[in-house]
């Protein structure tokens, strides 16, 4: 955080100004923007007596409900990290997102089509029942066999057959080699459910995690409780209510009356968090991320194929001053769409510091010399979130400098990514978050056929040399040969541009100070419930 801070929660007077953007955000967002922060501050203290919060119960704020707490359904972040918390899967995920043993003990692979898993003996379900090899199958089989309709079933595409010969021993056949076999059968991606499970299984989930499903209400709260005879470590916590509130400063007015406890990455600005930073009942957490924020280009568009224009982009944008003016430094420049904190991470890759001048060649280069200050007109497609306008605001100054007219279209999120996935688009910003762990993330994103509505290569990127190069990869199980083919395709991506990379955001936790030992990940995911505990108070 900039130790510059005031108690305005608004974007603050000299940080807009040095960013050339005070009397635009003013036009252009309305009064509302810049005096939302300090609304609630004024607010707040008449409601800061609270009752007392339940001793037993701790009240996290997630913005949505999940959509399907079906670990084999659900897509949606706040499934996923529900999910995590109430099913174990095979593997799981260690600090540095490499795989790790879960309820799998160990595995080995005698050949790249064949995994073999071996069990830990002792694990139950939350009603009682044994979980073995056969549960495990039934999981993924449920797919296989269409049992369970879930887009899920494409992360399995190349498993031929599953068998169980005994209790403890599950070995999955392959067609072909797939490397990102064992990432998709971690505990965020897929949890094991009962023999037997069919479609209740979203209404009533039943699993073998640390905490079991109490209840849930769509639109208000998702309820959990410990698991006593979970088979690893107990959490400490009896309860975890997850509270929907879709609202910052309502969000902001929970966690300042003590009537939440927790709130994680959530639509708190970096102003509102910097308010309630000096609250003394509140503590603020936060440590390097792994979520993505990112330009996408249309390569399609008859301006935007030219990677030299794309370049030019890149030059022209300064990501310092929105990092620490608009993110108060929560924020780390990003070169890649993978974490640096991924075993397969490449910062040796051609970078693009601000340099307007070079901008300016590139684009003359291109053919497309400067008319009365502009060179052409582009359209950059957005959500109607306010830190957003804010930051593209910013670009379209940045963007001016050099000569690009850059037209902002700012639509509600459903009809925002409507567009985004049927290519409607020039220029989009969006945000990877959790699919930019695994190196997965460069076919679904860059192959050529992973075109929509077959993967997220929205932008119709194509380059021959990338699809080799990520076919080779997943058919490699060895990690030391598998890093210098995506080191090659990160250099590659970095030269043609499809995207641009610009900032890892960081894990920004909120917390009363009745609540102890919580440890963030770089995922940002649920897992400090696991070990967090509540101050008893007399």
């Amino acid at each position: 955080m900039c130790e510059d801070q005031t108690s305005d929660r608004g974007p603050r007077t000299s940080d807009l100004s040095r960013l050339g953007l005070q009397s635009e955000v003013r036009c252009r967002f309305g009064p509302g923007v810049l005096a939302l922060l300090c609304v609630v501050a004024a607010i707040v203290p008449l409601l800061a007596c609270s009752a007392k919060p339940d001793p037993n119960t701790l009240v996290m704020i997630i913005e949505s409900s999940p959509t399907n707490l079906d670990p084999r359904v659900g897509l949606d972040a706040y499934s996923a990290r529900i999910d995590a918390l109430l099913f174990d899967g095979l593997v799981t995920r260690g600090d540095q997102l490499n795989v790790v043993p879960g309820l799998a003990e160990r595995w080995e692979i005698p050949d790249p089509r064949t995994y073999v898993f071996h069990l830990h003996h002792g694990v139950r379900f939350h009603d009682g029942r044994g979980l073995t090899s056969r549960d495990v199958k039934w999981t993924l089989d449920s797919l296989l066999q269409g049992r369970i309709r879930s887009t899920k079933t494409a992360n399995y595409r190349f498993v031929d057959h599953i068998d169980a010969p005994d209790d403890f021993t599950v070995i999955f056949h392959l067609k072909e080699p797939d490397s990102p076999l064992l990432w998709n059968l971690a505990d965020a991606v897929m949890g094991i459910v009962p023999y037997g499970s069919g479609e209740e299984m979203t209404q009533h989930p039943i699993g073998s995690g640390p905490f079991k499903f109490v209840s849930a209400e769509m639109d208000r709260e998702v309820v959990i409780e410990r698991n006593d005879n979970y088979w690893g470590a107990k959490a400490k916590l009896a309860r975890v209510r997850f509270t929907v509130i879709p609202d910052e400063t309502t969000e902001a007015l929970e966690l300042r009356k003590g009537s939440s406890d927790i709130a994680i990455n959530a639509y708190l600005t970096p102003d509102t968090i910097a308010v309630l930073a000096h609250d003394p009942n509140l503590t603020v957490m936060n440590g390097p991320g792994t979520r993505l924020a990112y330009l996408a280009f249309n390569l399609r568009d008859p301006i935007l194929k030219d990677a030299r224009v794309r370049q030019a982009i890149a030059y022209a944008l300064d990501r310092r001053p929105m990092i620490e003016y608009l993110w108060r430094g929560e924020a780390t420049p990003a070169s890649s769409v993978l974490p640096k904190q991924s075993w397969a991470y490449n910062g040796d890759v051609p970078v693009y510091d601000h340099d307007p001048e070079k901008a300016k060649q590139l684009l003359d280069a291109a053919g497309y010399p400067e008319s009365n200050g502009v060179r052409f007109h582009i359209t950059m497609k957005t959500s109607t979130d306010a830190n957003t306008r804010l930051m593209v605001a910013v670009m379209q100054r940045q963007l001016r400098e050099v000569g690009i007219a850059l037209d902002i279209r700012s639509f509600e999120f459903a009809t925002f990514f409507s567009d985004v996935t049927h290519g409607a688009f020039q220029m989009y910003g969006l945000r990877w978050i959790g699919g930019n762990e695994d190196p997965d993330i460069f076919e679904y994103a860059f192959h050529s056929a992973k075109f929509p509505p077959n993967g997220a290569n929205r932008g119709f990127y194509s380059n021959p040399k990338i699809d080799a190069l990520i076919d080779q990869a997943r058919r490699e199980v060895d990690p030391a040969v598998r890093k210098p083919l995506y080191a090659e395709v990160q250099r590659i991506l970095a030269e043609d541009l499809p995207y641009i990379d610009l900032w890892y955001l960081d894990n920004v936790l909120v917390h009363t100070r009745r609540v102890r030992n919580l440890k963030l990940n770089p995922a940002g995911n649920f897992d400090f419930l696991r070990t967090a505990e509540l101050e008893s108070r007399n």
